[in-house]
Parts: C-alpha cells; structure tokens; sequence
C-alpha cells in the first residue's frame, strides 16, 4: 500500500513539474533568440553609424559634401525601413513565445481536469471475510 501511495505521489510530482520544465525550456530558447536578434541588430546599425561617418570623414569640397548630403535621405529611409523591420520581428517572436504559453497552460488544464477526475473517483471497496 505504502508502494502505491509512493508511485502516485511521484507520478502527481512528473505531473506537475512537467509544464514547469516546458515552461523553463520555452524561456531559455526565446531569450536566446531574442538576444540573437538584438545583437544581429546592434551590428547592422553599428554598420550603418560607422559608414555614414566615414561618408562624413571624406568631405573635401562642396561637390562631396552635395553627394553626401543627397545620400542622407536615402539613408534614412533604409535605416526608419529597418527600424520598421526589427519592431515587426521582435513583434513576431512575442507573438510566437504567446502562443507557446498559452499551449503550455492549456495542457497543464487538461492535465488537472483528467487528474482530478481520477482523483474523484471512488475508491473500490475491499471485500471483507464474512
């Protein structure tokens, strides 16, 4: 009897650290693609800050600083595009890890609707010696 009490005491315990490990896995992926995001990010902008000064560093007349000046409209664009980009992806992946959770604490309801229904059940009775 103790043996039974033991395995359904370890099979409650599975049970109920199983979302949490999902859960903990979940977390640790979407923080690993999120910093992979943000780094990718910080590159690109990095990139683009450091080509436009040395765009900047090689004026040497009113011919260049025209040229230069002229690509700074181009160069908004494409960077206020990116910024669009990135604020749209990093919209995506929240989505997504929503999306993971919300499937997590849907089966962890299913999970404690078919343990409490196996909970409720009674118990059969012993048959005693007459």
């Amino acid at each position: 009897m103790q043996e039974n009490i033991l395995n359904a005491f370890a099979e409650q315990a599975k049970t109920m650290y199983s979302p949490m490990a999902k859960f903990n896995s979940l977390f640790v992926d979407n923080m690993e693609k999120l910093t992979e995001f943000q780094i990718s990010a910080i590159k690109s902008y990095a990139e683009m800050g450091l080509s436009q000064l040395k765009s900047a560093a090689e004026i040497k007349d009113a011919d260049t600083m025209r040229t230069f000046t002229s690509a700074q409209a181009e160069t908004a664009t494409s960077l206020n595009k990116k910024i669009m980009e990135d604020a749209k992806a990093m919209s995506d992946m929240a989505m997504e890890f929503k999306t993971q959770i919300e499937g997590i604490m849907e089966e962890v309801r299913s999970t404690a609707a078919t343990t409490a229904s196996t909970a409720a059940k009674p118990a059969p009775k012993a048959k005693t010696a007459a």
